[in-house]
């Protein structure tokens, strides 16, 4: 048994019920109550509201399966530009009561409420009580709520009772929540770990932070190490406020519909997919050094290649003769492609990239001043406002065509002043009168 009497610390992990779905549910309060899916354009449940969820609609279902289990499901494409307004207001409601707030996804973020009990006049269950009341009057969304004494047991707390839990797990309590839960729901251990641990008897999270230290040391490397101290209680991951800036990959992909052939615009869909990850990478000041492209053929299968760099870089001007090479590797005229795919692997800090003897030093701060510019367009008109001119015939077709062509409501319904690309930055509520 784990008993720990004091709260040490205070982790709170907030995590937004269905948020895509409850997003369109918010500012289209006529679909409130009612099952309703995004991801109408890739053909698949990108989200499912708890009403569509209770039908039988899960995740990653072809559309028209979802149709057959729940017939009156509403299908909307998805519009991420106002999912993320949302998350970004969202987290300006936590810091309202705490400074230290890390930003872990779109729907997901950790609060450190320790010491704030006395500034709040009451428990740490009353703080997290008035953060999740807050955001469902501001935003009209539902959140659930996870407060323990470290991140991985907030984690633990926060999915125990879904949508609109508020679980507190005092250290007193750990034993109770771990009891029953199986080791590989614990955020951080795998399929595999989970397998490996079961070879020793090792089946609930309790008998996993049971496990001697020895054991846990021999068998497994650091990380795990670092979750079993915090299912113990013992706080090892910081809530790190700072937003994410280093990543060691940056992917983008883009679903097309119907399929194509046109080795012209799928090779568009490619640049653009280029752009799209480099503005990424240099927005975080970060540069490749190895260049990842692929094709996903209509039957789900894909083809890619791998291309090093001579130089790490963010510039798709000096990238762009490089992926039409790999293009035409792995490009098979006369197949139908679904999607497109790259990603810029390999990121170092722009700050630490050398230049070697051979490279044309000048030109390169040229090019870093032509997308220097660029971005500060992009920023004042909208992305895409400069593009290359290998991406544009994505520009020219439509990215779906059909039923999946539908745009969401915001995307139309522009206000006096705001363009395709920019539009004011709050969440709108839709009334239809």
């Amino acid at each position: 048994m784990i008993t720990i009497h004091s709260w040490p610390r205070a982790i709170m992990h907030m995590d937004a019920d269905a948020f895509f779905a409850s997003c369109e549910q918010a500012i289209h309060p006529e679909l409130r109550g009612r099952p309703v899916i995004t991801g109408k354009e890739r053909g698949i449940v990108a989200a499912a509201s708890y009403e569509a969820k209770a039908m039988g609609v899960e995740r990653g279902m072809r559309l028209f399966e979802a149709k057959k289990v729940c017939p009156d499901v509403v299908l909307l494409p998805s519009d991420y530009e106002t999912y993320s307004l949302f998350s970004i207001r969202m987290f300006e409601i936590l810091r309202r009561f705490s400074p230290d707030v890390e930003e872990y996804s779109i729907d997901e973020v950790f609060v450190d409420l320790t010491g704030l009990r006395r500034s709040f006049h009451g428990p740490y269950s009353d703080i997290a009580g008035r953060i999740q009341d807050t955001v469902a009057r501001e935003l009209g969304i539902s959140v659930s709520i996870g407060v323990s004494l470290t991140k991985v047991l907030a984690k633990v707390a926060s999915k125990y009772k879904k949508p609109g839990g508020l679980t507190v797990i005092p250290g007193r309590d750990i034993h109770r929540y771990l009891s029953n839960l199986p080791v590989g729901k614990v955020w951080g251990i795998g399929a595999n770990t989970s397998a490996f641990l079961r070879k020793f008897n090792v089946i609930t999270a309790l008998e996993f932070a049971g496990c001697k230290e020895e054991f846990i040391k021999a068998y497994l490397s650091k990380p795990y190490q670092e979750i079993w101290h915090e299912l113990n209680g013992r706080s090892v991951y910081p809530v790190i406020r700072e937003s994410k800036s280093s990543y060691k990959s940056i992917s983008k992909t883009k679903t097309f519909t119907p399929p194509s052939m046109d080795e012209t615009f799928i090779f568009a869909q490619l640049s653009k997919n280029l752009e799209n990850a480099c503005i990424k990478a240099r927005r975080h000041k970060l540069a490749a050094s190895r260049l990842i492209l692929f094709l996903r053929m209509q039957d789900f299968r894909d083809r890619g290649i791998e291309l090093k760099l001579n130089r790490p870089t963010s510039f798709p001007a000096e990238l762009t003769g490089l992926l039409r090479k790999g293009f035409r590797e792995i490009y098979r005229r006369g197949t139908l492609y679904r999607s497109t795919g790259v990603i810029l692997a390999g990121l170092i800090p722009v700050g630490t990239v050398q230049y070697t003897l051979f490279d044309d030093v000048p030109g390169i701060e040229k090019m870093a001043r032509i997308y220097s510019a660029v971005d500060e367009l992009s920023c004042r008109f909208g992305k895409h406002t400069v593009q290359h001119a290998s991406s544009l015939p994505a520009r020219v077709q439509s990215q779906h065509e059909g039923e999946r062509g539908d745009v969401p409501v915001r995307k139309v319904e522009l206000f006096k002043g705001e363009n395709k690309r920019q539009k004011i930055g709050i969440p709108v509520l839709n009334v239809k009168v």
